[in-house]
């Protein structure tokens, strides 16, 4: 850099920008030892016991003291945990326990770090496909992403798929009360389908994904979990899955990662009765690149750049919609399918549940 232009910049911008990226480098380095602290049970000890010494921890873990006080002070400067100078107790306050320590809490994050795994993993092969244009497909794509994804959209699900996002929908609580029938498409590991299943032992319930992978991790945690009476779970594409005459038709999370959303939307309507229903789910997301420049938009942008965008551009039509589409974009390609009505019935900080009928 030559002299002149060294001497444009703003020395206040430059330091504020400088202490961004410590704090983002200090996030990065988290990722690792959350993962630790989650795999081995301290975040739930600490918990459970309330503050306790390197030494405490130790005793109580098994683990090895000095690895624990490192750890500790690591968490602590990150302000995950709290440090007390007089006793030299470490604990974990309710609110970060809450994001660490509680399975059931709406902001469980513990499946982001490991998403911020995969997606390292992943780099040489994104990095790859910068340079070809070509796609990640699913199944090539780092090996723990499947059970992070899993991991990192279940509080989300747990907490309001049943109490508020399928209420928001015209008449289908009550259908779902009575009996009906349903395909959960894109389902993954089977979350959001064994939910609804568990609420809703009238109606019955089939969830697809294209990946065999999933599809037996799905009907492993069915039957873990007793859930199988009126689910169950095959392999198959949102294009061409075979029930017909279904009363609702569920997309979490998947849309925009299908290659021909188009042609998924145009089977959904095949498959729905008249009167069917289809809840699309999608990341929150603005019309604008400007509009969605926030913390949420960062995550999401990031995680569509080494996730969503690859695995479509590895599909047929390579649509690439990315988990930042937008409502008005997503609508499009809802009506594409011949649905008359598209609206968003609600939404969280994070997510936006879109109905259709025809």
């Amino acid at each position: 850099m030559d002299a002149s232009k060294q001497d444009k910049f703003n020395e206040e911008k430059l330091n504020s920008f400088i202490g961004q990226l410590l704090s983002d480098l200090g996030g990065a380095a988290s990722v690792p030892l959350v993962r630790i602290g989650d795999t081995l049970g301290l975040y739930r000890l600490l918990h459970e016991k309330g503050p306790m010494t390197p030494a405490a921890l130790a005793g109580a873990s098994g683990y090895h003291e000095r690895y624990l006080r490192e750890w500790l002070s690591a968490q602590a400067a990150s302000n995950y945990l709290a440090y007390d100078g007089k006793t030299g107790a470490f604990s974990l306050p309710p609110e970060q326990a809450m994001v660490f320590a509680v399975e059931s809490s709406p902001v469980n994050m513990i499946g982001a770090f490991d998403m911020m795994a995969a997606m390292v993993e992943n780099q040489k092969m994104v990095e790859t496909a910068f340079r070809s244009g070509k796609g990640v497909a699913w199944g090539n794509q780092a090996g723990c992403l499947f059970c992070a994804v899993a991991r990192f959209f279940r509080p989300g699900y747990l907490n309001n798929l049943v109490s508020a996002w399928i209420p928001a929908l015209n008449g289908v609580v009550e259908k779902l009360q009575r009996g009906a029938r349903v395909a959960d498409v894109g389902c993954g590991h089977g979350v959001s389908t064994m939910l609804m299943a568990k609420a809703f032992p009238n109606s019955t319930f089939i969830g697809y994904d294209f990946h065999e992978g999933s599809i037996a991790e799905a009907n492993a945690h069915a039957r873990a979990h007793g859930v199988t009476g009126n689910l169950r779970f095959e392999v198959g594409l949102a294009k061409d899955y075979p029930a017909r005459d279904l009363d609702l038709v569920t997309f979490f999370d998947c849309l925009h990662d299908m290659g021909d959303p188009h042609g998924a939307a145009a089977h959904v309507r095949k498959s729905l009765k008249p009167d069917g229903t289809w809840m699309v789910v999608e990341p929150m997301a603005q019309d604008t690149v400007e509009a969605n420049l926030n913390p949420v938009g960062r995550l999401y942008y990031s995680a569509s750049t080494m996730i969503c965008v690859p695995t479509s551009l590895a599909q047929e039509e390579r649509t690439a919609l990315g988990a930042q589409a937008g409502e008005s974009k997503l609508k499009d390609v809802i009506r594409s399918g011949g649905f008359g009505s598209v609206r968003v019935a609600t939404s969280t900080p994070f997510n936006m549940v879109l109905e259709a009928t025809a």
